[in-house]
């Protein structure tokens, strides 16, 4: 067993135009004065990371390193969730996800597509020039608006977009395979992988690919009301990223997990900050030790009432406090008895 390392801090919900919020330093020291020890990276900001430099420039990528590691802190993963919800895209969403591609290619699907499995190939370079094993991001969705079987699904339309889903993925998991780093797909409402079922039907479609791990969030499943501990029972072994988030599901007799199209404020299932939610973290960290977790637990705040930077003062703690600094010995060690193996055959009678 290891000590799962951290805390650390998603960026992405922090970045502003306003102090300290709007450039690296500036925000790995905030980040750093609020007690945690590693940031997860968006790539999309290019106040953040140049993502084609650091994948071409070993010493933009030191750079950059050393930029984080100069306020005390580590880079945990950089993520690619906008530009991995890219790489499928059903149409009927072409317009709203516009919006995360650079202009030069908004109303061209094509182009837009292969602009996002560019950025996935830049990704993996840039995480091996700074020394990353894990990578976080989305798988996209085809099938998404075809989740409710009514009208009556068309036989093979799920098969059939499991399969496009690996065809696209397959390239850029080799990308990463050939870097040395996990694609940490994060299960998720609104991508083809959303619970453990779709998540084994596209490894089936990538030849149970080695790198097509996990990214750990309970937030999702609370939401789901799927069994999250049970979940690492079954994926631990993929898990290689973690995302400490809180929710709450409270359904009544006006809604259930669907929301009635409510806004996050008024759902049944909402994210909450650390310690507000529903989530039981204590089983979670137990569980994800003693399965021998690699990685980090790094807070991703989204909270439907609490100000962001009360989440991320809170936040820190909160980690610190769950984090199982493992044993180096068993707790009966002081009544071992010195049995050597003779005597170990002469009590079983061999």
């Amino acid at each position: 067993m290891r000590t799962i390392k951290g805390p650390g801090i998603f960026l992405a919900q922090f970045l502003s135009d306003q102090a300290p919020f709007n450039n690296l330093d500036s925000i790995c020291g905030w980040a750093a004065g609020l007690g945690y020890k590693g940031v997860q990276l968006p790539t999309t900001d290019p106040r953040i990371i140049d993502l084609q430099l650091a994948a071409e420039s070993q010493t933009y990528a030191d750079e950059l390193k050393g930029r984080v590691q100069a306020a005390g802190l580590e880079i945990t993963e950089l993520s690619t969730h906008l530009q991995g919800q890219l790489v499928a895209v059903n149409p009927v969403y072409d317009a709203l996800f516009d919006g995360f591609a650079p202009e030069a290619v908004r109303g061209n699907p094509k182009a837009r597509q292969q602009w996002a499995v560019q950025q996935l190939k830049y990704a993996a370079q840039a995480s091996q020039r700074l020394g990353l094993t894990a990578h976080a991001t989305f798988s996209g969705a085809l099938l998404w608006p075809y989740l409710y079987p009514w009208p009556q699904r068309p036989a093979g339309l799920v098969e059939d977009g499991f399969a496009e889903l690996g065809r696209r993925w397959r390239p850029i998991l080799d990308a990463f395979d050939a870097c040395g780093v996990d694609v940490c797909y994060e299960v998720h409402a609104g991508e083809d992988l959303h619970d453990g079922v779709s998540y084994e039907r596209f490894l089936a479609e990538v030849n149970q690919h080695p790198r097509a791990c996990l990214l750990y969030d309970p937030s999702h499943f609370v939401l789901q009301c799927l069994d999250y501990l049970e979940y690492i029972d079954i994926y631990h072994e993929r898990i290689r990223a973690f995302h400490v988030k809180d929710a709450e599901f409270r359904p009544n007799g006006r809604q259930g997990a669907y929301g009635g199209y409510q806004s996050w404020t008024d759902r049944a299932g909402r994210f909450r900050s650390l310690g507000d939610g529903q989530v039981d973290f204590k089983a979670i960290f137990s569980k994800l030790t003693q399965y021998d977790y690699p990685g980090w637990a790094v807070l991703e705040w989204e909270c439907a009432l609490k100000h962001p930077e009360d989440g991320a003062r809170e936040g820190a703690p909160f980690i610190q406090n769950h984090l199982i600094r493992v044993t180096d010995h068993a707790f009966d060690d002081f009544a071992a008895s010195g049995i050597d193996q003779s005597l170990n055959h002469q009590l079983l009678g061999i």
